[in-house]
């Protein structure tokens, strides 16, 4: 071994595990050298989740970034010779209703992001794995792609480091545990290890279990938890002696059942003549925080594999046998058996990116096998290019706010995450229990006496609709249609269709407390807003005005989108609750990279927000305000930001609205919230659940969503939120953004479509709440453009005062014809739909009238 050098580009802490070999090698890849990798044992990894992974891989997931690194590992393990590409199934027991339609549901994401999962019958499952007892199933779903990492992901993890050594581009010191990270002036200098001080560039952290034990060194925390996974053999089985294969049979997983089986090949091979029987404790899992996990030589197998007790596992292993009989006829492996320590996250996405701390510290942490080479290569990317081709919000670390990065939050979200990694079925819309009530609005307390149905964004409790309205039911009858079937029903409040009608007829209140807020300020404030916005922001003329604007990339693709109120002495960037703290962190970074003098300070909490709208919202407000002349249309121009007194209090009335009726967004100091609430309230308005505000009217209105219907894998053209000029000043990604001007069109547009029929085969009418494909009603293809993007609906709700169901989705060029016939796929079952607008056309009001009115 050489000796132990005192300075790399990068740093890699973790190098022996799958993620940290894969990140080195992809970082070589994309040409970087002088790349070293720690690791505190062996490398190939002998402690981590790595050594004992069951590696296997299923491609279907409810998310495109998921499919695509999963398909991408995949393909990745296979070109290196190390993948069995034998299929898998995930059955649906008799009498699990629930499992079969969530296997339909996994069809109609393996359609929309490209993979070639469906639905087979009992039988077909019986003979692609005789093991089976087909009496016990009602169908299953058939993965062809699924398979496994073969001999080991260890294998293929010493691999790649191999490699990486010989072109002389990476060297790799075992036994080498990190101590501190050396630090200065906000960046990572390098790393303290047992072998002395390395300095670095950069760092990148691909430790795994430990991975919240080197973010502690930076003074930050990683939402993730090791959790305890059953893994138990059962043999002799001899059923593929002589084969030499690693693997017989396809993959089975029992989710409903939270479990899964599979052979382990020829007993001549690693760990053949066996059957491996995993589980996931759903009642009580068993998190284990990594300052607690034994160290190598304290545990009987290793540290990151913990004693297991059969009987902790016998109710599910005994309801396993009924469906396969084989496990009851098998030895159980006492010795071989334990509890594997995986990681689950507080909301399902592992920590990828930029230390939210640190400058130069990188994490890829909370990856499992199925997906490390594509997050490897995701890191590599990010690090080189500064974005991925991918769209990567979903993963990104600054995504969290501070209080999402509390040990008791951190804890709580993974215990209630862990009891879902197969079962149940976790819908779209699905509340956490654990980790709510940190944030309220001030006016909180009226709303729970309203009889708010709460849910949580961002920390804030948000009611999506008040039971003090259902008399409105009776009223709007005819307009808002019951939802029989349940999936559709669940978490969805049918008083909040008929708030909206009512709020049409005359006028509503709609708590925006969820609104995360920004201020930037300094003498450099404008030159830093005008270089990251596509809008212009600079200019006298813009102050007292709220601007609508976007961040791009460096290929002029969507970062984000907001609102920026244009102040004399600072800008305040009002945004979502769930997109505002990524953003502020990345103009905290932009203004770090450009050297400007700019301050910027969160002030969610400082603030609150309330909406008024409808046909009535001028008169009403009238009545509150100190001056009601001021609230005139010729005194108050559409998009201006005027201050008025309601209550004795100062408020920053914002006249826009994102429901498509005349109104008011109401800015207040938070402790003057409450005041303003009950002097509205005292004129007679009702209050108006967010579910209008969020789904069913921006849908009737054809408004995008931030990292739904905007992201940075289409561009502001092909979203139809250009502005009609190029603004003169340089902003980011403005080159790519005028070269994408200059097409005669663009490959793909954001279209709005209507669902034309809704009667599925049971002639129950449904109303879609998951992502579906968009396909083209001849060939039962999904859409597929020039530049190899699929189509898929992101966003769907129903509108009441259309009366459909309105998705919005990108389709190619040739699709782009308002009337167009196409089809989507919702649980597997097939329905017509009609393109009513391309590009950016409301189909509620289209002239837009009404706000302006």
């Amino acid at each position: 071994m050489s000796s132990f050098p005192e300075r790399a580009k990068v740093v890699i802490v973790g190098l022996g595990g799958i993620v940290g070999a894969s990140v080195a090698h992809h970082l070589i890849e994309r040409g970087w050298d002088d790349i070293v990798g720690i690791d505190k044992s062996g490398i190939p990894t002998d402690i981590g989740s790595t050594a004992h992974a069951s590696d296997f891989c299923y491609t279907t997931s409810h998310d495109l970034l998921s499919t695509w690194s999963t398909q991408y590992s995949v393909d990745f393990y296979e070109k290196m010779g190390h993948y069995a590409r034998i299929g898998g199934l995930e059955v649906a027991r008799v009498g699990d209703d629930e499992r079969m339609e969530e296997l339909k549901r996994r069809v109609d994401s393996g359609r929309a992001f490209g993979t070639r999962v469906r639905i087979i019958t009992a039988a077909e499952a019986k003979e692609k794995f005789p093991l089976l007892e087909e009496d016990q199933i009602q169908g299953a779903m058939w993965d062809p792609d699924a398979g496994l990492v073969i001999p080991r992901s260890q294998t293929v993890a010493g691999k790649l480091v191999d490699q990486a050594e010989k072109s002389g581009k990476l060297k790799a010191f075992a036994n080498t545990p990190a101590l501190e990270l050396i630090t200065e002036d906000g960046r990572v200098k390098g790393v303290k290890t047992t072998r002395g001080t390395i300095y670095a560039d950069h760092v990148v952290v691909c430790a795994g279990i430990w991975g919240r034990l080197i973010a502690a060194m930076a003074g930050e925390d990683l939402p993730v938890m090791p959790v305890d996974h059953p893994l138990t053999f059962f043999g002799p089985y001899d059923e593929f002696a002589g084969t030499g294969k690693e693997i017989g049979r396809p993959l089975l997983r029992d989710q409903g059942n939270s479990a899964y089986l599979r052979d382990t090949g020829d007993p001549a091979t690693t760990e053949g003549g066996q059957i491996e029987w995993g589980y996931y404790y759903e009642e009580e899992p068993r998190l284990v925080h990594p300052r607690d996990i034994l160290e190598k030589g304290q545990a009987r197998l290793g540290p990151s594999m913990r004693d297991l007790v059969l009987e902790d596992v016998i109710e599910p292993l005994e309801k396993a046998m009924e469906l396969t009989p084989i496990l009851a006829e098998l030895g159980f492996n006492e010795s071989h058996s334990f509890n594997g320590l995986l990681q689950t996250t507080t909301d399902g996405g592992p920590s990828m990116g930029e230390s939210r701390k640190l400058r130069g510290l990188w994490y890829a942490v909370a990856i499992w096998v199925k997906d490390g080479p594509g997050m490897g290569k995701l890191i590599a990317d990010w690090m080189s290019d500064g974005r991925t081709h991918i769209d990567h919000h979903g993963i990104d670390y600054s995504r969290f706010s501070d209080f999402q990065l509390t040990e008791e939050f951190i804890h709580d979200r993974c215990w209630e995450t862990a009891k879902k990694i197969y079962n149940p079925p976790v819908h779209v819309r699905e509340p956490f229990s654990k980790g709510r009530n940190l944030r309220r609005s001030p006016f909180y307390e009226r709303e729970v006496e309203l009889g708010g149905y709460f849910m949580e964004l961002g920390g804030w409790e948000r009611a999506h609709g008040y039971a003090a309205n259902e008399h409105l039911l009776e009223k709007y009858a005819d307009q808002v249609p019951l939802r029989e079937a349940e999936w559709d029903n669940r978490h969805f409040w049918r008083v909040s269709n008929a708030e909206q009608l009512e709020m049409s007829a005359d006028c509503g209140l709609i708590n925006l407390s969820h609104f995360h807020m920004t201020d930037i300020s300094g003498p450099d404030h404008v030159e830093l807003m005008e270089y990251l916005c596509a809008a212009k922001i600079g200019g006298d003329a813009n102050i007292g005005k709220g601007i609508y604007t976007h961040m791009l990339d460096d290929e002029g693709n969507v970062r984000a989108d907001f609102t920026v109120f244009r102040m004399a002495d600072r800008c305040r960037l009002v945004n979502g609750a769930d997109a505002g703290p990524r953003d502020q962190m990345y103009m905290r970074r932009m203004a770090a990279d450009r050297g400007l003098d700019v301050t910027i300070t969160d002030v969610t909490e400082a603030f609150t927000t309330i909406g008024i709208w409808g046909p009535n919202a001028r008169e009403n407000l009238k009545k509150v305000v100190a001056d009601p002349d001021m609230l005139e249309k010729e005194n108050f121009p559409f998009a201006a930001i005027k201050t008025i007194e309601i209550a004795g209090k100062k408020v920053s009335a914002f006249r826009i609205s994102y429901v498509g009726e005349q109104g008011w967004e109401l800015h207040m100091a938070y402790e003057d919230g409450l005041a303003v609430w009950d002097a509205l309230r005292s004129t007679g308005v009702m209050a108006v659940g967010v579910e209008t505000y969020a789904n069913s009217r921006r849908l009737e209105k054809s408004l995008r969503l931030q990292n739904a219907d905007l992201h940075t894998q289409y561009n502001l053209y092909e979203a139809d939120l250009a502005r009609p000029k190029v603004k003169e000043a340089d902003f980011r990604g403005k080159a790519k953004h005028v070269e994408y001007r200059a097409r005669d069109h663009q490959p793909a547009m954001l279209c709005t479509l209507v669902m034309t029929e809704n009667t599925d085969r049971n002639g129950v009418k449904r109303y879609p709440n998951t992502t579906m494909p968009v396909m083209d009603p001849e060939t039962g293809e999904t859409l597929i453009d020039d530049l190899g993007r699929r189509s898929y609906t992101s966003s769907v709700a129903f509108g009441p005062s259309i009366g459909k169901n309105i998705a919005l989705a990108y389709l190619p060029w040739d699709y782009c014809q308002k009337g167009r016939k196409l089809t989507v796929s919702y649980f597997d079952e097939v329905y017509p739909v009609e393109v009513a607008g391309v590009g950016y056309e409301p189909l509620y009001d289209p002239e837009n009238l009404k706000p302006r009115s």
